[in-house]
């Protein structure tokens, strides 16, 4: 199995500036060579803003066009959530666009009641295990790295269900020690890489982020760890590492069988 190149966007945002945001990560992406996956931060097109009636796109709009056009241009995966409006109602979407312009998507499940995302926005219902060269990849938003049921590795055909767990995110700086924490915890609970993309700056509720963006290993390691600073970086993921891990301390095999509701 080859090895998986991922590359992590740390940035500041333009509140609530769609055009802005873009041409600015485009500036970011753009100069990459070699790259596999790009991974954005949570609404990384307005930053977490509660006004999805003003904001919403479709996906057929702009942003994802973008999305599309740039994934085409680079021959890369790259991903993010964006505010989209669907059916009447308003999601948190994590997009997943492929370099053939096809696209998946992860609708954010756990809400963040505090800063009132719930009234504003529907739920998802359904996790999205992406795959990459065969390695495979869970995609998750923000608040749910609080509640690792929604996470938890399961058993598939006698092998895990996933081995990169990938979060985007908008989290504030005061609680950065959770996110650093927990961050490291789904990696050890569920032997698998985890990758932590999160912005930094102050957004425009006066709410600082410190970035914290991290790559961790199977046992824990922090591997990569960058905070309060503009970072674009590339990353390998090594698949015998993780095999090494999984095959030497085999703790996956004794997980409790569940069923997601």
């Amino acid at each position: 199995m080859h090895d998986l190149s991922i590359t992590t966007v740390q940035t500041n945002l333009h509140w609530e500036d769609g055009p802005a945001n873009l041409q600015m990560l485009e500036e970011k992406i753009r100069p990459l060579q070699g790259a596999q996956v790009v991974v954005l931060p949570e609404m990384f097109s307005t930053g977490f803003s509660m006004r999805p009636e003003q904001l919403a796109e479709t996906m057929e709009g702009p942003t994802v066009r973008w999305m599309r056009a740039l994934a085409a241009e680079k021959n890369i995966i790259l991903t993010g959530s964006v505010i989209i409006s669907e059916n009447g109602s308003y999601y948190n979407r994590l997009v997943w666009m492929l370099p053939n312009g096809k696209a998946g998507h992860y609708d954010k499940r756990h809400l963040f009641a505090y800063a009132g995302e719930d009234k504003h926005f529907a739920p998802g219902t359904k996790r999205l295990v992406a795959r990459v060269g065969g390695w495979r990849i869970l995609l998750l938003t923000c608040y749910d790295l609080r509640f690792p049921v929604w996470s938890r590795q399961q058993i598939n055909n006698g092998k895990p269900e996933y081995d990169v767990l990938l979060y985007v995110a908008n989290w504030p700086e005061r609680r950065s020690y959770a996110w650093r924490s927990l961050l490291v915890a789904r990696a050890i609970e569920n032997q698998c890489y985890v990758v932590g993309v999160n912005r930094i700056g102050e957004d425009g509720n006066g709410i600082y982020h410190s970035g914290d963006t991290m790559l961790i290993d199977p046992m824990g390691e922090v591997l990569f760890h960058v905070a309060h600073a503009e970072d674009v970086s590339t990353h390998t993921l090594v698949w015998e590492k993780m095999e090494q891990v999984r095959n030497t301390l085999p703790f996956w095999k004794d997980g409790d069988r569940f069923s997601l509701i």
